[in-house]
């Protein structure tokens, strides 16, 4: 462009509606779109005379970020929201969102002032009116000031450049879409200029200006620069320069430390000593000038393709947030739902409540030191015929637990010195107690007697012609004694000493 065409373009620059090609758009009706955004009044002095809207979700982080949004020439800040889809994004991940918008009455395409000395020296204009909405956000809303974001497309790209360099202490990190680097421009005539035909600075150049906005002097912002290489409104070339600005303050070379694809477009990035990202850059190959959008990593869509709001296979809004770092939280669980019935209900205490089950089950009978030792074979009794057993009343009574008794019949009163013929180096325990009064004394004062019955296994057993005693009442025991447990005992003690009963 000549020095006359820019001189014409200046002329007629009211006539032509707007510096940064959104006139078209601005001539479009579009209906107002359905917004969670709420208007905030009396935020502060407000010299920029700009308006504040203000999304806080339900259910929001417990230290609280906030993502300053600024939307591009000919939108307003509900439209923007609408297709870049930062109020949706708001309510998933639970952070706040400032939005302020641009009157027709300050720029008539409703432009943010970027190239305006008054709107972005510190403490001035647009600039100022944007802080004062940050400070009543993190007075109203306990944000976390150490968390603090901004983000913009074209004209609010340019005045996302200018909020990081004149207040670069407010901010953690930010974003800028097809914007233009701080300082290049100083008014109108300097802003067509870097739109069209950005001169290529000096890195230090660059850094010298963002230094000069303010007497910060700590660390600096990170940043993510975005921009397609099909966009004929602001040249490509100005991410490259908001790059080299930027480098430069963290001290970093202009060589990237890392180059890959995300979604199929090259992205680059330069970290610090500690491997922290400090500067990425997106370049959205064959994109026109607009805010690219798509299916997020988390198979979701955020906002909606529209003018300047560009169907891009990729989410830059999804891509910021996490760049923020304000997408690693998790929404804790829903309390479970009560129903009356449930009140109905015991509770019930876990297994892991009860004690130990094996020290329940055991009775005081069966100690371990009770346990009889291996007991030598007794020898075998003559076959006889075995009457029929009577089947148990499993409704009567239960009978009296009896310890096993060395025979298979019980033995007639008379017959018991016959019987009784128990090795003399046996344990104690398997010995009836009639045995241990009767039988034990003699076996040990009359050897004479053991003589005459010789029970060694080696001999073979004599037969003994026993009577067979009257079949008992009560149901014959069989020849290993079988534990009988009752189970409601069992339960009742076990209850008992869990402490629910």
């Amino acid at each position: 462009m000549s020095l006359a065409e820019n001189v014409e373009y200046l002329r007629r620059l009211r006539e032509l509606n707007g510096i940064t090609g959104f006139g078209d758009f601005n001539r479009q009706t579009r209906p107002a779109p359905e917004c969670p955004l709420i208007e905030v009044e009396g935020f502060g002095s407000n010299p920029g005379r700009l308006k504040m809207f203000a999304h806080v979700p339900a259910q929001r982080q417990p230290l609280l970020p906030l993502v300053v949004v600024l939307h591009g020439c000919g939108q307003s800040a509900a439209e923007y929201d609408l297709g870049a889809g930062w109020s949706t994004l708001s309510k998933h991940f639970g952070f706040a969102l400032l939005m302020p918008e641009q009157q027709r009455i300050n720029n008539p395409q409703r432009c943010f002032n970027w190239f305006q000395s008054e709107d972005i020296t510190r403490g001035q204009g647009e600039v100022a009116s944007i802080r004062e909405m940050i400070a009543r956000m993190v007075a109203d809303c306990a944000i976390d000031e150490r968390r603090i974001f901004v983000t913009g497309l074209s004209a609010g790209g340019a005045m996302t450049m200018a909020m990081l360099s004149a207040h670069p202490e407010l901010f953690a990190a930010g974003a800028v879409i097809a914007g233009l680097p701080f300082g290049t421009a100083r008014n109108m005539r300097d802003a067509i200029l870097q739109m069209r035909m950005p001169p290529a600075r000096p890195a230090g150049e660059l850094g010298d200006l963002v230094r000069r906005a303010s007497s910060h002097r700590g660390k600096w912002p990170k940043l993510s620069v975005w921009h397609g290489t099909a966009d004929y409104t602001v040249h490509p070339d100005n991410a490259g320069e908001i790059v080299k600005q930027w480098l430069d303050l963290h001290h970093l070379p202009l060589a990237p430390m890392a180059a890959n694809e995300v979604n199929g477009y090259p992205h680059e990035q330069w970290w610090n000593a500690d491997g922290e990202t400090m500067v990425e850059s997106f370049t959205i190959t064959n994109m026109a000038h607009g805010t690219p959008i798509g299916i997020a990593a988390n198979d979701k869509r955020y906002g909606k393709a529209g003018p300047y709001l560009l169907e891009a296979g990729i989410s830059s809004s999804y891509l910021i947030a996490k760049f923020f770092g304000v997408t690693d939280w998790i929404r804790q669980p829903k309390p479970a739902v009560t129903s009356p019935s449930s009140k109905l209900i015991p509770e019930v205490s876990p297994i892991s409540a009860l004690p130990v089950l094996s020290k329940i089950l055991r009775r005081p009978e069966d100690a371990p030191a009770a346990q009889p030792a291996e007991v030598a074979p007794e020898p075998p009794k003559p076959v006889q015929p075995r009457p029929a057993r009577a089947k148990p009343n499993r409704s009567a009574a239960r009978p009296p637990k009896r310890k096993a008794e060395p025979s298979i019949a019980a033995p007639a009163p008379g017959e018991i010195k016959v019987l009784s013929a128990t090795p003399a180096d046996a344990p104690p325990e398997v010995k009836s107690p009639v045995a241990k009064s009767v039988v034990a004394k003699p076996l040990v004062d009359k050897p004479v007697v053991a003589k005459a019955v010789d029970m060694t296994p080696a001999d073979p057993p004599p037969v003994i012609a026993v009577t067979p005693p009257p079949i008992p009442a009560e149901p014959i025991p069989e020849a290993k004694p079988r534990r009988v447990i009752d189970v409601a005992a069992v339960i009742d003690r076990a209850l008992k000493a869990a402490g629910l009963k």
